[in-house]
């Protein structure tokens, strides 16, 4: 009897070796996917409609800006929500997150107060609907009010916003925007908002190139990324889309690469289903150099 229990315990362990030896082996980059930020090619399309076109090129992934066609708002009901998560379900596009505009650079305590329950909303929105983190921004820097002083209230609010989160498995991802938008002043705010449920949105900004160049500020806050970064165009020319994704096969990243374009293309779907293929050669060639 003892014998048989080994072996059925053995043999039962066979197929999850088997894949930790497949997730060992996967190469660098493997797990690293494509999606669309909605805050300008998906705009205008009505949620059916985003899904539809999403899965038409072959992005699977979207991160939803609030006051857009879809209407994925904090003023859905709880019927409505479902449907949403529902709709997602039903479909082979991933519900990445909220993409909010909110913000906690401003002097006035109040609106400070105001933005983090506008963002405590829509971390339950986010879990409601099936999605997994709100993105916000840090925003910018204002006359008699110390550097410092900012930095220091932009942290606290996102370890507020983080400890909040965490209770609704919401990542609470500060995109690298406006005023702030220099790394080492990520990092400072980063420095503050310690709290391991708040990440960085790596935004693909010409201030990542300044200083001591790309490479620097990247390694700068690497480990707080979370599980969104955007990009531009990935044929944008003024900024090295492939040593970016160069430097996140590399690290072994492995969340999604969100797409935020502001061009206007006379078909979307089709520019959008040239940016998976772009990207998914820029992952193999990146691998490639790794050998």
């Amino acid at each position: 009897m003892t014998t048989r229990r080994r072996f059925l315990a053995a043999t039962a362990a066979i197929p999850a070796l088997h894949l930790t030896s497949e997730l060992a082996h996967a190469a660098k980059g493997e797990r690293m996917q494509f999606g669309l930020v909605t805050y300008q090619w998906g705009r205008d399309w009505k949620l059916n409609e985003l899904i539809k076109n999403c899965e038409k090129a072959q992005c699977h992934g979207v991160e939803l800006r609030t006051t857009h066609a879809h209407k994925v708002e904090r003023s859905l009901n709880k019927g409505q929500r479902e449907e949403v998560r529902k709709r997602f379900n039903d479909s082979k596009v991933t519900l990445v997150g909220i993409g909010s505009n909110e913000r906690y650079d401003n002097p006035d305590p109040a609106v400070v107060k105001k933005a983090i329950k506008a963002t405590k909303d829509f971390i339950v929105l986010s879990h409601d609907v099936g999605g997994t983190g709100v993105k916000v921004k840090p925003d910018r820097f204002y006359k008699n009010v110390p550097r410092k002083k900012t930095i220091e209230q932009i942290g606290k609010a996102l370890n507020e916003l983080g400890e909040f989160g965490a209770g609704f498995g919401q990542q609470i991802r500060l995109e690298v925007h406006g005023q702030c938008s220099e790394l080492p002043t990520i990092k400072a705010i980063l420095d503050v908002a310690k709290h391991d449920n708040v990440a960085i949105c790596w935004n693909s900004n010409a201030n990542d190139l300044k200083g001591k160049g790309l490479k620097h500020n990247f390694n700068l806050v690497r480990k707080r990324f979370g599980r969104t970064l955007h990009c531009r165009e990935l044929d944008y020319k003024k900024y090295p889309f492939k040593d970016l994704v160069q430097l996140l096969v590399a690290t072994d990243y492995e969340g999604w690469v969100m797409i935020e374009a502001s061009s206007r293309p006379k078909d979307r779907v089709k520019a959008l289903a040239r940016q998976v293929k772009l990207f998914k050669q820029m992952v193999k060639d990146a691998q490639k150099k790794l050998g």
